[in-house]
């Protein structure tokens, strides 16, 4: 049998539940079986009891000294029995204290003399349990014949051991029951796990489709009542679609890379060539090398980005983590980008906080995010409008710094993507180069520092990044 075989999920549920039934049931019905022939016996006994009982007040009288039983015994017990249980077939004495038969109503002889042994007569129980002469293992049940308070005698009632336990209605029963507990449970579990396994098999038929890259496919998840299967499907419906966008990002990104370095490489060998074949001189000709150089080192600009963003996504670059104010960092780090970028039509606005917020941050990977989120900004503006930059603590035990500009804003199909990977918006595809990284490594970057970035607000005319810090715990609020 090939352990590796693999069995559908109906077919499974439904053959071990069916089999744990059925050991149930067997269990059940051993049970069972036992506790009524255990109740059967103890019933018909507490009968016989009866009929003795009755026999010996009703039936027996004294006749010139001596027991007999009177007239109509037969037909009396052959009434009651019919009345009582009709299963079943007691052999009855009615003797003296002696021990000679007196009466036997159905004439069936279980003894070979006339005498019934004294030694059972003699025992003090009622009722005993005995193997006859002809080897039959029978219940007898006695009971005495008093008149005046003394015992003149016995009726005994002699009753087959398997008549007694016998219970065949009781069986038919019982097995009727069962068969039909077992029938029920199955058709419930099949139903219940085909009702259950249909969402799985079409979400691992969707996953097939997903893997051979179509995602052309329905998932149903309205008549879906559990929760866990609704949230099963939900997800695989969500990551479908998450993967599909990043199928479809991937794609375009890698044109977009693909282009952002093959520029650079073609202008670079136009340019030397042009010098090399003496197309330009002079002057010229140092221009054009001046211009390759700097696109030799805008292209090494971005190879060292990929190569710095693959090896702070595998951990390979430590963060140094130490306390500084907030309020004095940021100032510092603004203050180094408006020289830099001194532009007449870029308004740069400060909002700090004259208490000092203290954070545990490495300050020149802090610097990294904040100065692409103004570059960013920047871009945004054309070199036109206003950037502000307001740090604040308005939770106990985080620091935000705010970075807004009052540019066109984000596109709201955009706003989810702006994150991932060399992904590039519509407007940047065109005017500024890049890869696509800047967002991705600064958000890298802010959650290594137990932190983050998050894009709080884009609409035409205002777009505002946060940048979250853990504050000192020793902090005072």
């Amino acid at each position: 049998m090939n352990k590796n075989r693999k069995i559908s999920l109906l077919r499974y549920w439904t053959t071990r539940y069916f089999v744990t039934l059925v050991i149930g049931l067997v269990i059940v019905a051993v049970i069972s079986v036992l506790w009524i022939r255990h109740t059967n016996l103890e019933n018909r006994l507490n009968v016989t009891i009866y009929l003795a009982q009755e026999i010996a007040d009703r039936f027996i009288e004294e006749n010139e000294g001596r027991t007999v039983p009177r007239e109509g015994v037969d037909e009396y017990i052959q009434q009651r029995q019919n009345i009582i249980d009709t299963e079943l077939d007691p052999i009855i004495y009615i003797v003296d204290v002696n021990g000679r038969i007196l009466a036997n109503p159905f004439n069936q002889e279980t003894f070979t003399s006339d005498y019934f042994p004294v030694r059972i007569l003699e025992v003090e129980s009622d009722v005993q349990r005995l193997k006859l002469e002809n080897g039959m293992q029978s219940y007898i049940v006695k009971r005495p014949i008093q008149t005046e308070g003394v015992t003149a005698g016995w009726v005994v009632i002699i009753q087959s051991a398997s008549q007694l336990t016998q219970m065949n209605e009781e069986f038919r029963l019982l097995a009727i029951m069962l068969a039909t507990l077992a029938l029920i449970g199955w058709a419930t579990i099949y139903v219940l796990s085909k009702k259950l396994s249909e969402p799985i098999q079409d979400v691992a038929q969707a996953a097939k489709h997903v893997q051979e890259q179509n995602y052309d496919f329905s998932l149903p998840e309205h008549n879906i009542r559990e929760q866990e299967v609704h949230e099963l499907v939900h997800s695989f419906k969500e990551m479908s679609l998450r993967l599909q966008q990043l199928e479809s990002l991937r794609s375009e990104l890698l044109a977009g890379v693909t282009h952002e370095l093959k520029t650079p490489i073609t202008s670079m060998t136009g340019l030397i060539q042009a010098v090399r074949d003496d197309v330009v001189e002079g002057e010229e000709a140092k221009e054009f090398l001046d211009v390759s150089l700097k696109e030799a080192n805008r292209m090494k600009t971005m190879v060292a980005d990929l190569l710095e963003f693959n090896s702070f996504a595998a951990d390979a670059i430590p963060i140094t983590l130490e306390t500084y104010d907030v309020n004095k960092l940021a100032k510092e780090i603004l203050h180094q980008w408006e020289i830099v970028n001194d532009e007449e039509g870029l308004t740069i606005q400060h909002y700090l906080p004259e208490e000092n917020i203290e954070a545990r941050v490495d300050s020149i990977r802090l610097q990294q995010i904040l100065v692409n989120l103004m570059n960013n900004a920047k871009h945004a503006l054309n070199g036109e409008g206003v950037i502000s930059i307001t740090v604040e603590r308005k939770r106990p035990g985080v620091a935000d710094i705010h970075i807004e500009d009052n540019g066109p804003g984000i596109q709201e199909e955009e706003q989810a993507l702006i994150f991932e990977r060399f992904y590039r918006g519509e407007n940047k595809k065109y005017n500024t180069h890049g890869l696509g990284l800047g967002l991705p490594f600064s958000k890298m970057i802010a959650q290594s520092m137990h932190g983050d970035l998050l894009l709080t607000e884009s609409r035409p005319g205002r777009t505002v990044f946060t940048l979250e810090l853990p504050c000192e715990r020793n902090e005072k609020s």
